[in-house]
């Protein structure tokens, strides 16, 4: 029997991010080269999006790609690059069948040309759609996020946009990438590492973490059930005590 019938669907995580880890090693165990495994992983971000939008999740972030990913071998990256474009316009189709909306956030202004043009069309075609939200984290780091958010108020500040004693912690997450997209409730990590390595490090302030030695690759639709129905398990107190909570 599948775990998706053990998961009370009125407690629902409303956003899940996903630290996707392992892609290489899962490769090397395989007797594969590297880029086996970031096929794989493709995959493995097709049957999660499709687990995704059986249960009704609203919005699923995925790890796809760090600003400091940017100083692996350039082999690689461009690998990586050339995968970006071919899965994106592979999926695109099932995106639009499975009504699920595609987004992103990161610097997007590095991605080789045709990666960026060849997202920002998917994103066109699936803005309308009302399932699934899907966020890609390409190019992303959460110190440049919070760096680029500083430097925004800080123009504002100087050109007398704002006072400084009217940034909260509002205005801030209206200044990150992330603007208009809940904060996550549970953080997957695949691989076996216990970090978050500069992932959503504002927005995961009370998330629940779930940390796997299973390899993103092997990660399906079963492993992403377990998180949730741990995610269902953990006491959420924001601060307050759990007699605060019965109240």
């Amino acid at each position: 029997m599948s775990l998706i019938e053990e998961i009370d669907k009125n407690r629902l995580p409303q956003h899940v991010a996903i630290i996707m880890d392992g892609n290489g090693r899962w490769a090397k165990a395989q007797g594969k080269d590297r880029s086996y495994g970031h096929q794989e992983g493709v995959v493995s971000v097709r049957k999660v999006v499709e687990a995704a939008t059986a249960i009704g999740l609203k919005y699923l972030t995925v790890y796809t790609f760090s600003t400091e990913n940017w100083n692996r071998p350039e082999a690689e990256v461009k690998a990586l690059m050339s995968l970006l474009v071919s899965a994106i316009h592979r999926e695109t189709p099932d995106l639009m069948k499975n009504n699920v909306r595609l987004m992103a956030i990161g610097n997007l202004d590095r991605l080789p040309e045709d990666a960026h043009a060849t997202l920002l069309d998917c994103i066109k075609q699936t803005s309308a759609n009302t399932g699934t939200t899907l966020v890609l984290a390409l190019s992303y780091s959460s110190r440049w996020e919070i760096t680029e958010a500083v430097r925004q108020l800080a123009v504002q500040v100087q050109e007398k946009k704002i006072n400084p004693n009217d940034i909260t912690e509002a205005v801030v997450s209206d200044h990150l990438t992330t603007k208009g997209i809940p904060d996550p409730d549970l953080l997957i990590r695949t691989g076996g590492e216990k970090r978050i390595s500069n992932f959503l490090l504002w927005q995961a302030s009370y998330a629940e973490f779930f940390f796997t030695d299973v390899y993103w690759p092997a990660f399906r639709e079963e492993e992403l059930y377990e998180a949730i129905l741990y995610y269902q398990q953990r006491e959420r107190r924001f601060g307050k005590t759990s007699e605060q909570l019965i109240l």
